[in-house]
């Protein structure tokens, strides 16, 4: 089978052979299932992203590596609120694979509860982990998704890439919008997700975290207002951009795509007011 043909993008079995991808947020619960997800679809490199240089992310790459020994984790400490060390990091794939394919974007912060306990501080860094980096990966993403890469990087399993293609996928972000030259541009917008933080250590005020632990909401609170009755799993959530990666959706572009449980959809006579 010739590389072209193998390393499509339109595989029928929605295999991401010889991709190269982006994963910001990747030491969070949701970043490292999608991590996992996209080494599962058979891609061959991964860039973990994250903002501090000491997460483990030697930890995520072993523990990635020995279930998926053909996909190669590389940790990458990320200020993704800086365009600079954006367009480093693409230089940085381009030089070392000769393509880019597939960015998710699953860094974030939750955020206080209220604007009476926002302070400036506190909504420079909601902006700059929200809002920052889907910019730059819509800015700047396509344009290096739709180089052509004839010879193999340094890389063994970076294919050659004879086609324009990529998949910009937003973890809770209204960025989604329609793409161009091929590249496909989604949105996932998760609910109640349970990510297993100790309350004791959790912070209240959402600077530190991405999503609310579930243990914050009771198992009635879930019954009464969420479809499927519970919360829901980082994998669940990691398996819509696993999907929005591959070729099974080769023609979804511009979706924002619900994963909450049915919470979002109740009908309003079950649901007390």
């Amino acid at each position: 089978m010739a590389d072209s043909t193998h390393f499509s993008p339109y595989r029928a079995d929605g295999k991401l052979y010889g991709f190269v991808c982006v994963v910001t947020g990747a030491t969070q619960p949701i970043g490292k299932a999608i991590t996992r997800e996209l080494a599962a679809h058979g891609a061959a490199c991964i860039y973990a992203c994250s903002r501090s240089p000491t997460e483990d992310y030697a930890a995520l790459a072993e523990e990635v590596n020995k279930e998926f020994p053909n996909t190669q984790v590389i940790g990458y400490p990320l200020n993704i609120a800086n365009e600079e060390d954006t367009l480093g990091l693409i230089d940085e794939i381009l030089n070392a694979t000769g393509r880019l394919d597939v960015w998710v974007c699953s860094s974030g912060l939750l955020g206080p509860p209220s604007i009476a306990d926002t302070t400036p501080g506190d909504l420079q860094k909601c902006f700059e982990a929200n809002s920052m980096p889907p910019f730059f990966a819509l800015k700047y993403a396509p344009p290096a998704m739709a180089k052509l890469a004839i010879k193999k990087g340094s890389y063994s399993n970076a294919a050659p890439k004879d086609q324009k293609y990529g998949s910009i996928i937003v973890v809770s972000s209204v960025a989604s919008t329609y793409g161009g030259t091929g590249i496909r541009i989604n949105c996932i917008s998760p609910g109640q997700i349970d990510v297993g933080i100790d309350l004791k250590g959790f912070d209240m005020r959402g600077m530190t975290a991405q999503l609310p632990p579930a243990s914050l909401q009771s198992k009635e609170a879930q019954k009464d207002h969420i479809g499927l009755e519970r919360a829901g799993l980082p994998t669940e959530v990691a398996r819509v951009a696993g999907f929005l990666a591959s070729g099974f959706s080769s023609y979804v572009t511009g979706a924002n795509l619900v994963v909450d449980g049915g919470a979002s959809t109740m009908c309003p006579l079950t649901v007390p007011i």
